[in-house]
């Protein structure tokens, strides 16, 4: 099967940018998730087996579900570390750039980002990349990250030498991003690629388990909590959404991570076709994120941009606003109403 996407002229650039450099930055977005840790993580083991030192520079906390991939103890946190980090991009002579179609989406690293003079690859696949790259490799139609890194390593005939290294970080990327390959998921070369990645005889089933069923007590609780006594069901709509207060999160000892997944469960809803997460920030006041999912052709993105200061995939995205939790039920309401022809 043929799953190659870069032309011959973006060929001999990237490998002409890979092999001058020697000072390398991998970063990803705020807040990274599975895809954005996995196609680091891949990419940089891909790096390594060309006798590159690449380091990865996150800019905040990812989830403890994640903690367990190889190699993650060498990632460096731009929160934890600012002044090591700025001087590295300092130093930089190649920035990759994973996962993110804008700046803003590094939040504080941002202005190091940008202000580094090495030139910037972009590899990603959300809508309407706009970061300033020598190099972009942006491909919204893909599940993921970590599909698109697969896809260009295995261009670059770099597949065969690599091991489960590579292959672990990059099948987790893809399965938490297509939500355990509910969504985004209907193409062949995924399973094309899935194939692959057995062959360096990883583990799918224990993948699956170390981030699926590697929560903690509160957690599970939360779950209940949210299921029980705050999801709000919109059947005339098909349509559900819930809300979690600082307060409430609190209560049960919120991590990052902890609500991971939680947006999904209401699909499970017969006949739904939207579900929507509306979460407070645990130390910024008035600001709530919005998570949103959906089947078959409603337009999460669309919505998420419209009405929540986001954007994404067609059946899943997110978005970001500013103001209190009971004007946020307000905007999401009206979202739905406005809607309501796609939805009914």
């Amino acid at each position: 099967m043929n799953i190659d996407i870069l032309t011959s002229d973006q060929v001999a650039q990237l490998s002409h940018l890979i092999s001058d450099a020697q000072n390398i930055i991998i970063t990803c977005h705020k807040s990274p998730d599975g895809d954005a840790i996995g196609s680091s993580l891949g990419w940089a083991d891909y790096l390594h087996s060309l006798g590159k030192e690449p380091t990865i520079i996150v800019p905040d906390q990812y989830p403890d579900f994640l903690q367990w991939l190889p190699n993650t103890e060498k990632i460096v946190r731009y929160d934890k570390h600012p002044e090591k980090c700025d001087l590295l991009f300092k130093i930089a002579d190649l920035v990759f750039c994973l996962d993110y179609n804008a700046t803003s989406r590094v939040d504080e690293m941002e202005q190091a980002l940008v202000s580094a003079r090495a030139p910037k690859v972009l590899i990603d696949h959300h809508l309407d990349p706009s970061v300033p790259a020598a190099l972009t490799i942006s491909f919204p139609e893909l599940s993921s990250t970590c599909e698109l890194v697969f896809r260009i390593v295995w261009q670059l005939g770099g597949f065969q030498q690599l091991n489960k290294q590579f292959a672990i970080p990059i099948y987790c990327g893809m399965m938490t991003d297509t939500g355990g390959f509910l969504y985004n998921s209907t193409r062949s070369e995924i399973y094309f690629i899935i194939g692959e990645l057995l062959t360096k005889h990883i583990d799918k089933d224990k993948i699956y388990r170390n981030v699926y069923h590697n929560y903690s007590e509160n957690r599970i609780r939360l779950m209940g909590f949210v299921l029980y006594e705050k999801l709000v069901y919109m059947a005339d709509y098909h349509a559900a959404y819930y809300t979690l207060t600082r307060e409430e999160l609190q209560r049960f000892h919120f991590i990052k991570g902890d609500a991971e997944g939680l947006v999904n469960i209401p699909q499970q809803i017969k006949g739904l076709k939207l579900s929507i997460s509306l979460r407070e920030d645990t130390e910024k006041g008035n600001i709530i994120w919005v998570s949103l999912r959906s089947v078959d052709d409603f337009p999460c993105n669309q919505m998420a941009e419209e009405f929540f200061n986001g954007g994404g995939h067609l059946n899943a995205s997110g978005g970001r606003l500013n103001c209190s939790m009971e004007e946020a039920i307000e905007i999401v309401r009206k979202a739905i109403i406005a809607y309501e022809n796609k939805l009914k």
